[in-house]
């Protein structure tokens, strides 16, 4: 009679000790859940601020035209976007940007409630890379030509052309700087899925 009542409070004890020791074994896999849900917040948020600049960037530059007068007025020249092909590569570029992004918000949504749902991260991640691709080109190209209309080259003899058009100037300088400001966005969003992807694997 002793060794089953020894018996039965052996399997109560190790039903405990396992009980015990379930919530510790489920704990360990929410965590990566809720870490990936964080970065899914992140991205979102991410995503937004970098619709903001793309578009900032394509409207500011979309709206640059000055027209400057010469001789008392007698001779009228005019400075938009539409004259240099650049700025207009520029222009549409970041507003592909700004689209893609916007479209990408509904994917960010789902890696938020569902974090492990790997083909929209994969997704999101070669699109990211694509976007930004086209993005920094489109930055790069802009750039240039504002260097130029600024300084001038007098190799080419290429003649600064912002002491005549300084409000011009100063819209094309704003809109490759925020364009920038998209393309450091991009790189952190594609840093961000690449994580995710390390994550995942540990």
């Amino acid at each position: 009679m002793m060794k089953s009542d020894d018996n039965a409070s052996i399997d109560v004890e190790s039903s405990a000790e396992s009980k015990g020791k379930a919530p510790l074994i489920g704990n360990g896999k929410e965590k990566p859940n809720k870490l990936k849900k964080r970065m899914g917040v992140v991205d979102f948020v991410l995503r937004l601020a970098a619709i903001i600049a793309a578009l900032a960037a394509a409207a500011t530059m979309g709206t640059s035209d000055e027209t400057a007068t010469f001789f008392t007025q007698v001779f009228r020249i005019e400075a938009s976007y539409d004259d240099v092909p650049t700025f207009t590569f520029f222009v549409i570029a970041m507003s592909i940007v700004a689209g893609y992004l916007v479209l990408s918000l509904m994917f960010s949504v789902i890696t938020i409630i569902r974090p492990n749902f790997a083909i929209a991260r994969i997704l999101l991640f070669i699109f990211d890379i694509v976007v930004l691709a086209l993005a920094t080109a489109s930055a790069a190209a802009a750039a240039a030509i504002v260097y130029l209309a600024h300084n001038g080259n007098r190799n080419t003899n290429w003649q600064a052309i912002c002491q005549q058009f300084g409000h011009f100037c100063q819209k094309v300088s704003g809109a490759v700087v925020t364009s920038f400001v998209a393309v450091v966005l991009l790189m952190l969003l594609v840093l961000l899925s690449g994580f995710n992807f390390i994550l995942k694997k540990k």
